[in-house]
C-alpha cells in the first residue's frame, strides 16, 4: 500500500500534464483568442506541478518541492482555473482587470512564500505532506492568510461556473455531454476542496487520492465539455456551413 501511495501523485501529475498540453494547444490554435483555455491550462499545469512535488516529498525533504506543493497546490491553482471559467462566461471589460489582478497577487504571494523561513527539521519521512505542512510553515506566515482568499475565489468561480454552465445546457436541452462534463469538473473541484478540509483534521492520507480523483474528473470533464462542439463542426455538411462574414 505504501509503495502505491508513493506513485499516486506521479500518476496525477502525468494526467494533468497531458490535459494541460491539450488545452494550451487548443489555445494556440485560436491565435490568442479564447483566453479561458490559457487560464485553464495554467491552473491545471500548476496542479500538475503540485502533484509532482507531492510525490517528491513522499520520497524525502526538498525545500523547492515544498514551495512548489504549497504555492501551486494549496494556494494558486483553483483561482487560476476559476478565472478561466470567468473569462469563458463573462464577456465584460472588468474581467480583464480581475485577470491582471490575479497575476499580480500571485506573483506577490510567490515572493512572500519564497521569503518565508521553513522549519525543515519538522519534516517527518513517510508522513503525507498534507498532514505535516502546518509544522513546517510558520503559523504566523503571511502567505497562510492569503491562502483562503485564493481558495474561496477559485472554488466559487470554478464550481459555480461549471454548475451554471451545466444548468444552461440542461435547460436548453442541448449538448448533453457538456452538461455531464461540467458536472464532472465541479465534482473534481469539490473533491480537492474536501480533501483540503480533511487536511485540517489530520486526514492528509486522503490528499493524494483526492489529487488523482481531481485529475481524472477534470480530464474527462474537459473532454466531454468540449467534444460536442467539435463533433458538430466536423459533421456539418458544406450546405449547412454558415456563409462567410464579408
Amino acid at each position: 500500500m505504501g509503495s502505491f501511495m508513493a506513485i499516486v501523485p506521479f500518476i496525477s501529475a502525468a494526467i494533468l500534464a497531458v490535459l494541460t498540453y491539450d488545452l494550451f494547444r487548443r489555445y494556440q490554435q485560436y491565435k490568442g483568442g479564447h483566453r479561458h483555455l490559457l487560464f485553464w491550462a495554467i491552473g491545471l499545469g500548476m496542479f500538475g506541478i503540485a502533484s509532482l512535488c507531492d510525490g517528491i516529498l513522499e520520497l524525502g525533504w526538498s525545500e523547492l518541492a515544498f514551495i512548489g506543493w504549497y504555492l501551486f497546490g494549496a494556494v494558486l491553482n483553483a483561482a487560476w482555473i476559476g478565472q478561466g471559467t470567468v473569462n469563458l462566461l463573462v464577456r465584460k471589460r472588468w474581467v480583464h482587470f480581475t485577470s491582471v489582478a490575479l497575476a499580480i497577487l500571485s506573483i506577490l504571494t510567490a515572493a512572500i512564500l519564497l521569503s518565508t523561513p521553513l522549519n525543515a527539521a519538522a519534516y517527518a519521512p513517510g508522513v503525507p505532506i498534507a498532514d505535516q505542512y502546518q509544522s513546517i510553515l510558520p503559523a504566523d506566515a503571511l502567505v497562510r492568510r492569503a491562502t483562503p482568499i485564493f481558495n474561496i475565489y477559485g472554488t466559487i468561480t470554478l464550481v459555480g461556473g461549471a454548475l451554471y454552465s451545466s444548468y444552461l445546457f440542461y435547460r436548453k436541452r442541448i449538448l448533453p455531454n457538456r452538461v455531464l462534463g461540467n458536472v464532472l469538473i465541479a465534482a473534481g473541484a469539490l473533491a480537492i476542496a474536501g480533501a483540503g478540509i480533511l487536511n485540517r483534521f489530520g486526514a492528509g492520507q486522503f490528499h493524494s487520492f483526492a489529487q488523482l480523483l481531481f485529475a481524472v474528473l477534470m480530464y474527462y470533464g474537459f473532454i466531454l465539455a468540449s467534444k460536442p462542439a467539435a463533433v458538430q463542426e466536423s459533421e456539418r455538411s458544406p450546405q449547412q456551413k454558415p456563409a462567410a462574414v464579408k
